[in-house]
């Protein structure tokens, strides 16, 4: 399938589900299989837990990921314990997660694990980078769109988006739902040479001046603007927000002057939460939003089925999202 090869292409690529139960451990089971007899060397890991055999908010099955001879996987030391195959440990890492530290291993006898990874960003884009000691071509990231997560799938070069009923069972709102993210995705990389020392600011608003320099405008929270008016536009009309870009923030930004010169920095895609019509009524005023970190959109899968049994026209869904996008979309149960 002409998405799977273009995986290929990539160092690191993430499968991203929009809703629980959308078929993201489907697809990326799939991924697996089309790739398990090629001589390109695949890792596998996860932002946060995956691979649970029960969705633990549904109660729904929930497909466990199953890997083949010769793949690395990163999983914590909990998980590595419950594994349904043989494997070889590579690493064993000096941080910790909740589940313990993580194992980096190889797989000597096909069959089924969960996947459970580094818990940040930067651990996890380390990690990426260490794969190459192992021969690995390709590390493909279970990805997390989560307002907790402080991992992001925005770190790969790569992403497939898996959407489905189980996010709207009904197919406008579907559509409108996973365009709106696509958005978001495409958003344009905040080119500079301070993109990096952005990344390490953990809280609070920021101000970036004409010559790149980074200010701490003493905003802890974008909660707290409107009683530090007087500080926002002290610098520059340029902000990096280190966490949530909220609907709150959009429309304040919107009401003051100056709002055409207005840009936002988001570390990626992923920490923008504000709804559809603030973000348009932001953009369309004149603001700008631009990300750190960006990724290639490669395709959407999509699932049909919801959870609850409603089932939509998977020809009718891909050829009207293919349009809206203009990207490929693709059901992997039709393939």
């Amino acid at each position: 399938m002409p998405f799977v090869d273009e995986i290929l292409k990539y160092k690191s690529v993430s499968i991203v589900g929009m809703e629980k139960n959308t078929g993201k451990t489907e697809c990326l089971n799939y991924i697996l299989r089309r790739l398990g007899n090629s001589n390109h060397r695949l890792a596998i890991t996860s932002i946060g837990l995956d691979g649970e055999g029960l969705d633990q908010v549904t109660q729904t099955h929930k497909p466990e990921i199953f890997l083949n001879q010769g793949d690395v996987f990163v999983t914590s030391e909990a998980h590595f314990r419950t594994k349904k195959l043989d494997a070889e440990i590579l690493d064993l890492s000096r941080q910790r997660t909740s589940l313990g530290r993580l194992v980096t291993a190889r797989v000597t006898g096909s069959g089924k694990v969960m996947i459970s990874g580094p818990s940040e960003t930067f651990w996890l884009k380390q990690l990426i980078g260490d794969m190459d000691r192992y021969g690995v071509n390709t590390t493909l990231v279970d990805g997390a769109l989560s307002r907790q997560s402080l991992g992001s799938p925005a770190i790969t070069d790569g992403m497939v988006l898996v959407t489905g009923a189980a996010l709207s069972a009904n197919m406008h709102t579907l559509i409108s739902k996973t365009a709106f993210l696509h958005e978001l995705i495409c958003l344009p990389e905040w080119e500079s040479q301070q993109n990096e020392t952005l990344l390490q600011i953990t809280n609070g608003l920021w101000a970036v001046d004409a010559k790149g320099e980074i200010h701490d405008l003493g905003i802890e929270s974008a909660f707290l603007l409107e009683s530090n008016k007087d500080k926002l536009f002290t610098h520059s009309h340029t902000f990096y927000v280190s966490g949530a870009v909220t609907a709150g923030l959009l429309n304040f930004l919107r009401m003051q002057p100056g709002i055409e010169e207005t840009v936002i920095i988001a570390r990626d895609f992923s920490r923008i939460f504000a709804d559809k019509e603030s973000y348009q009524a932001f953009t369309k005023r004149g603001g700008q939003i631009k990300v750190l970190l960006h990724t290639k959109l490669i395709a959407v899968c999509v699932n049909p089925v919801s959870p609850q049994g409603y089932v939509l026209d998977s020809k009718q869904l891909r050829e009207k999202l293919a349009r809206k996008l203009g990207i490929p979309v693709y059901d992997i149960f039709k393939l």
